[in-house]
């Protein structure tokens, strides 16, 4: 005998892409109002300067990272200048941002690349970007994107993953799988600035510890998966 069907149908991968592509638009459309103006929150002067504090900032707040820059860009300005640092040097100015060896071996080995191989100048490439020393896909898209205007990529931090989650864009916790998702449902020109966008919203709004949920703007929009029910 047939075993008896209960419960709602699963909803087909067409249908579950066509919802979370409505949601998205309507997330953009909302985050736009909410913050007209995104912007990286990394200092910098160049693509360059760019690139080596993207490659600082792993596993480091952005704040840290905008203490220690001004030092190390002031003496180090460009690639030639930081081909030619010494290991010490440079690790003494980084030592605040953690894994500060492994950090200043990393972009001391990205100059002497750009340098050697690519004439100082950073290549527009997310391949050959992505085989610089340290610098992995979400480095490369961070550059592209903020200082090219190239959308090469949905940068994926602990708040897109965290945030896109909560608004039912993605089941992952992975970030190359997330990465995926949103480019599916994400329109091309709009990859740049939601990741900026939803940054600013986790540090101001949905913050990871005490989500201000019954204050945020995209609640109408956000399903909060993960999250227990709001008390009216």
């Amino acid at each position: 005998m047939a075993k008896k069907k209960t419960g709602r149908a699963k909803k087909s991968t067409d249908d579950l892409v066509d919802e979370r592509k409505q949601r998205a638009r309507s997330v953009i459309r909302r985050l736009k109002k909410l913050f007209p103006v995104a912007e990286c929150a990394l200092h910098h002067d160049s693509a360059f300067q760019l690139l080596v504090a993207t490659i600082l900032s792993a596993q480091c707040t952005d704040e840290r990272v905008n203490m220690a820059t001004p030092a190390l860009f002031k003496k180090y300005p460009d690639a030639a200048g930081l081909k030619k640092s010494t290991q010490p040097a440079v690790e003494k100015i980084v030592r605040p941002l953690g894994f500060f060896r492994n950090k200043a071996a990393n972009i001391r080995a990205m100059a002497a690349m750009l340098v050697d191989e690519f004439d100082s100048e950073i290549p527009l490439d997310i391949d050959q970007m992505v085989d610089l020393p340290g610098v992995g896909r979400k480095t490369a898209s961070v550059v592209l994107g903020t200082w090219y205007g190239i959308p090469s990529g949905v940068v994926v931090d602990t708040h897109v993953r965290r945030i896109s989650n909560l608004l039912g864009l993605t089941e992952s916790q992975n970030p190359e799988i997330i990465e995926r998702d949103l480019i599916q449902i994400l329109p091309k020109k709009e990859w740049i600035e939601y990741s900026h966008r939803i940054i600013y919203h986790g540090r101001k709004t949905c913050i990871a510890r005490r989500p201000q949920c019954a204050d945020c703007g995209l609640l109408k929009y956000c399903p909060r998966i993960g999250l227990p029910p709001l008390v009216e």
